[in-house]
């Protein structure tokens, strides 16, 4: 704050001592007409690759506005240039030499550290100052009202550098910046940026702007030291090719490094092709950015004669770059911004600074400080201006930024640059020029960025991983929960010795990655108590671990905490209660079908017996036998389960009676379940039962609700399946409610855990999955967790045999059907061999009743037979009877002797 005090009072003085001898009563150029001659001034570094450009650039502008009478008329531009000497201070006196009285706005300053101190005093004097080299994103219009920027504010070019890093997959960069204003304000920018992405500057480098090389070498040397192999460089010209050249004889240019550049780079190649060949080996892979102006008529036609320029200036070899165009289109803003100000009534007056008291004069030897009294008017109507230029669009959004900004993303190769593609703020990066994407929807999907291929330094098409573990560097604390149970998964069996299933999978995935990690195992927890995970996720953020290693849950609470790896055992809350076994019974084939189902079951016997002579009965008949067909196919397929899967009953059915019922229910003592249970399904706490051991559950699920126990269990799948490897008493009812996995640090399967954004956790993940790609994933697995079932080969076999007591009762059914109709055909023949017996001979009927072997006989015989022979028995007989009744008179009487 005292700092500001202070430069504020120095300007102050400034302004009044460059102001003493001026009259105190404003002073009208002309007030009824246009000028012959409008002064502005421009504050350049003759020097510097864009001093040199911009100085050229900005003449012939005024030549072409001088020479096109349709925008001022008679009037014209009269531009005063001073060389500010890459100084800020002397930039302040030079702006105040400017300001005589006559100045009606400001072409410049060029670079930021200078705009900061200038736009303090046109903000006083109400001259509008025009830049289009201060890319300083905190010069802004509520600060500094009357700055306006006619180039591309740095915010945009830290946001795509901060896209490109996301694009490509890295998470940590070293910041390189100048230490002023322009570096310190850039690389906020691009903190900001990179945080929206869940990157972050891990380490900054600011060195001193005197450009001392051993300065350079000693911020270098410490960058070199730490992690990253992002280099961010945001500098000057100059300045950064110096840092290039240490950064070579330092071996930081090779392979294995990127280097991310600022758009100085591609400014100072294309001013200048022979420091290219100079500066050619350090710079080699270096991906830099470049201010994108599209193609246009304007841009062809001034770009054509800029050679003729530089030989009229005497200034051969200086090429064209960026800068220059939006230092040329920064003159013709001006002139539109003064035509519509004349248009507007605008006049060109001064008057005295109502502020500056008599005692400021008398202390400080001046009459006065005159302000622009028509600087409102002419900064309105310059930020009203809406035309197209030599480098695009000259149009102000409501930040006063100019619209579409938009760079090329340039690779480093050989003698020049490879255009890889494009980055805007509408559509991201993009391998086509943003402006034929205008006219389309806005898509920023991460699978719409594109970028062609890169060179990176060392000539290699490999894409860096961008950080490696330093020469100097400790070993990784690597933190394993002592855990009481479940000792398959992780067991502690002394300081230095660890085994099972989590840490053969993360001594295996250390063992595939393409580098040596020194790591050192270190329990956490005094094996008697489970840990409290989140203690442990809390350490590993404080910095006391760098990761964990055991069985942890991924929850959506710990990966705001920690970064998990890919998961390698795939996992999720179950409930497992106890079950009884319903084995399939006599009955078992009734089971299918309800009562009015075996109802509609039955008409298949008879129905299609029917005699159908219509169409339309053909065609029911043929409807419900399909019908018939699905009830046979279901009622087979559904007695097949019945009689061959073993069936289990509980009463509950999975978490939704859990949650509905009053019942006690258990978690494993420190599991994310407790929470889980009580905020996502608001299960009262009074009912949940921490358990410590798998004994704790067995005994738990035993005694029940009703001696104190619990309904149920719910714990990770992983946990369940090896409680369950041993205990047929229990199953898992219901589905799967909760997905997760674990990890190194993760949820519900083993994980490993790192601090937020480790780029180690990255690795991991591609180490898992090359090792479940090969298979050693699962043969870990086999090694430890393949415990014996409770159910043997045996017994499932003797579960898919079928055995007599499923079938008795069709057999009894049978049986008694059997019986039944053979009661029935007994009585039936009886009955027929009585009848049979009747219609025998006379002769016969004397004879002793008929024996075995004539009932035989009768048996044996076929019905028909039997049936014919009684029928013609049965009519001889009466046709006996009947010449009987003829006869009887006479041998009643003539023969009554022998009767």
């Amino acid at each position: 704050m005292g700092l500001c005090t202070i430069m504020h009072k120095v300007l102050f003085v400034a302004v009044m001592v460059f102001s003493n001898g001026l009259s105190s009563n404003g002073i009208g150029l002309n007030d009824t007409a246009r000028p012959k001659v409008v002064k502005i001034g421009a504050l350049l570094n003759f020097n510097t690759t864009v001093g040199k450009v911009a100085k050229i650039a900005i003449d012939a502008a005024v030549d072409d506005v001088n020479s096109n009478n349709a925008i001022l008329g008679e009037t014209k531009l009269q531009v005063t240039m001073q060389d500010t000497k890459n100084s800020s201070f002397l930039g302040m006196l030079d702006a105040l030499g400017l300001m005589d009285g006559e100045t009606v706005a400001i072409i410049g300053p060029q670079t930021s550290a200078t705009a900061h101190v200038v736009s303090q005093i046109a903000n006083e004097i109400h001259i509008p100052m025009l830049s289009f080299g201060a890319t300083d994103p905190t010069l802004s219009s509520l600060q500094y009202p009357f700055f306006v920027r006619t180039t591309q504010n740095d915010l945009f070019q830290m946001a795509a550098i901060a896209e490109i890093i996301d694009y490509y997959g890295w998470r940590d960069v070293t910041a390189i910046y100048v230490d002023d204003d322009h570096g310190r304000n850039g690389i906020a920018a691009l903190g900001d940026k990179l945080a929206e992405r869940r990157c972050r500057i891990s380490h900054k480098a600011p060195i001193s702007p005197s450009l001392s090389r051993e300065n350079i070498g000693n911020e270098l040397k410490t960058a070199n030291s730490e992690e990253s192999r992002i280099f961010v460089l945001l500098a000057y010209a100059d300045w950064g090719l110096e840092v290039f050249s240490v950064a070579q004889d330092k071996g930081m240019t090779g392979s294995g490094y990127v280097w991310l550049v600022t758009d100085w780079l591609a400014s100072t190649f294309d001013t200048d092709t022979s420091i290219f060949s100079e500066a050619i080996g350090g710079v080699q892979g270096a991906i830099t950015l470049r201010m994108h102006t599209p193609d246009s008529q304007q841009k062809t036609k001034f770009v054509s004669g800029w050679s003729k320029l530089t030989r009229d200036k005497m200034v051969n070899g200086t090429e064209l770059n960026t800068y220059g165009l939006y230092a040329y289109d920064t003159v013709w803003l001006l002139a539109y911004g003064i035509d519509a100000f004349f248009k507007q009534g605008g006049n060109i007056s001064f008057s005295q600074d109502p502020k500056v008291t008599e005692q400021h004069r008398g202390k400080l030897q001046v009459d006065e400080v005159r302000i622009f009294n028509g600087g409102d008017l002419l900064l309105h109507s310059i930020l009203q201006v809406n035309t197209t230029g030599v480098a695009g669009p000259i149009k102000f959004d409501s930040d006063r930024n100019l619209i579409h900004p938009a760079y090329e993303v340039m690779n480093v190769i050989g003698k020049g640059f490879k255009r890889i593609g494009y980055w805007s703020n509408y559509s991201g990066l993009s391998v086509v020029p943003p402006e034929t994407l205008y006219t389309k929807p806005p898509n920023r999907s991460s699978l719409s960025q594109e970028l062609d291929s890169v060179i990176w330094p060392g000539q290699t098409k490999q894409k860096p991983r961008g950080w490696v573990f330093p020469e100097n560097g400790r070993q990784l604390r690597i933190a394993v929960p002592n855990h009481v149970i479940y000792h398959e998964l992780v067991s502690v069996k002394g300081a230095d010795s660890f085994s099972g299933y989590c840490i053969d999978v993360f001594t295996a995935a250390m063992k595939s990655l393409p580098y040596d990690v020194p790591y050192k195992l270190h329990a956490f927890g005094d094996g008697i108590n489970k840990p409290k995970i989140s203690e442990l996720l809390q350490l590993i953020e404080d910095g006391v671990y760098d990761a964990a290693v055991g069985d942890l849950a991924i929850t959506n609470n710990r990966t705001r905490i920690v970064d998990f790896t890919q998961p390698y055992v795939e996992s999720g809350l179950v409930v497992v209660a106890p079950v009884q076994k319903l084995n399939s019974n006599s009955l078992a084939f009734l089971r299918p079908f309800t009562p009015m189902m075996w109802f509609s079951f039955s008409t298949l016997f008879f129905s299609h017996k029917q005699n159908t002579v219509s169409s339309l009965g053909r065609f029911v008949l043929l409807i419900w036998l399909f019908v018939v067909l699905i009830l046979n196919s279901s009622y087979t397929a559904s007695l097949t389960s019945i009689l061959t899967v073993e069936q289990l009953s509980s009463p509950i059915k999975g978490i939704e009676s859990l949650v509905t019922s009053n019942d006690r229910i258990g978690f494993q003592r420190g599991s994310f379940a407790e929470n889980y249970l009580a905020e996502e399904y608001n299960i009262a706490r009074s009912r949940l039962v921490a358990l410590n051991s798998d004994e704790d559950y067995a005994k738990a699920l035993k005694d029940g609700p009703q001696k104190g126990g619990v309904a149920a269990v719910i714990d990770e799948r992983a946990y369940i399946e090896l409680f369950l490897s041993t205990r047929c008493d229990f199953s898992i009812v219901g589905q799967e409610f909760s997905k997760s996995g674990w990890g190194f640090v993760s949820i519900s399967s083993p994980f490993t855990a790192f601090p937020r954004d480790s780029p180690l956790a990255v690795d991991m993940s591609a180490a898992i999955l090359k090792l479940s790609e090969g298979g050693e994933l699962q043969r870990i697995h086999d090694k430890w967790l393949q415990r014996s079932a409770c159910s043997s080969e045996g017994a499932k076999e003797s579960i898919n045999r079928l055995h007599l007591k499923s079938f008795w009762g069709l057999f009894l059914m049978c049986g008694v059907a059997c019986f039944l109709a053979l009661l029935l055909y007994l009585i039936k023949i009886l009955w027929k061999f009585s009848n049979y017996s009747e219609d025998t001979e006379p002769s016969s009927r004397g004879t002793s009743s008929p024996g075995l072997q004539t009932f035989i006989s009768f048996v044996s015989e076929k019905e028909a037979d039997i049936t014919s022979r009684s029928k013609k028995r049965r009519m001889e007989r009466a046709s006996n009877k009947v010449r009987g009744g003829d006869e009887s008179p006479n041998c009643s009487f003539g023969n009554s002797n022998e009767v």
